[in-house]
């Protein structure tokens, strides 16, 4: 069971994902504005936060965004049919994942539960290279003895990366190991990710040093001699 923050501004959409999650074992706390999500995030943390995008007042790319500010909490954006500009700004926002309406209540509960198992998947090791240090354990990274906050998602990715040292993994690969995604449409959530850890991890984001693009296939681990 998982604690979830639901805001969503639509009634009848809230009432119906309030009563699916709650039938799939989860505890839900809604409201219909950005600003009272963060007022209860900042006074009880939710394990993971399910944001509409189109929310009067604060919108809920930008509830991510402040999220981002205080807190990794898992963010899974609600969007509607085709807004794909929504999608790609909602997901360099941080958010973890999305989900686009109308919302089937099985599939986001499928998307909760793969995200939860993200946060809790690390191994008990540490793994330096160079500056870098990740110890899988205690859910940490550091950079030059400096620690980077990475949220559940992005820690994952990192971790698949390192795995593989020096070996090109496609998007494909990339989406069924760190989200359980099979649809190559969301490939989009790959590269805001490795965006994301670029520009917590890289001296310069531009021109990466950890992670490398490789043109027409995905991304490689190659970290300085």
């Amino acid at each position: 069971m998982a604690g979830i923050l639901l805001v969503e501004d639509d009634p009848s959409v809230r009432t119906a994902l309030e009563l699916a999650l709650s039938r799939q074992g989860h505890s839900v706390t809604s409201y219909t504005t950005g600003e009272e999500a963060l007022d209860h995030i900042r006074a009880r943390r939710p394990e993971i936060a399910i944001l509409d995008v189109m929310l009067p007042g604060i919108d809920g790319v930008e509830v991510c965004r402040r999220i981002r500010k205080l807190d990794q909490l898992p963010v899974i954006l609600l969007t509607a049919r085709g807004d794909d500009l929504d999608i790609v700004v909602g997901l360099e926002a941080g958010a973890d994942d999305y989900v686009v309406k109308p919302v089937e209540p099985r599939v986001l509960d499928a998307r909760i539960r793969a995200i939860l198992r993200r946060a809790e998947s690390a191994a008990s090791d540490r793994i330096s290279f160079g500056d870098l240090m990740i110890d899988r354990g205690a859910l940490k990274v550091t950079l030059a003895g400096k620690e980077i906050h990475l949220t559940p998602t992005e820690l994952r990715l990192l971790l698949e990366l390192v795995r593989h040292p020096g070996q090109v993994l496609n998007r494909r690969y990339l989406l069924r190991s760190v989200w359980d995604h099979t649809h190559v449409a969301d490939s989009r959530l790959v590269d805001a990710c490795v965006q994301r850890i670029r520009a917590k991890i890289e001296p310069r984001p531009a021109e990466p040093v950890f992670i490398h693009t490789v043109r027409g296939f995905g991304y490689r681990f190659s970290p300085p001699s």
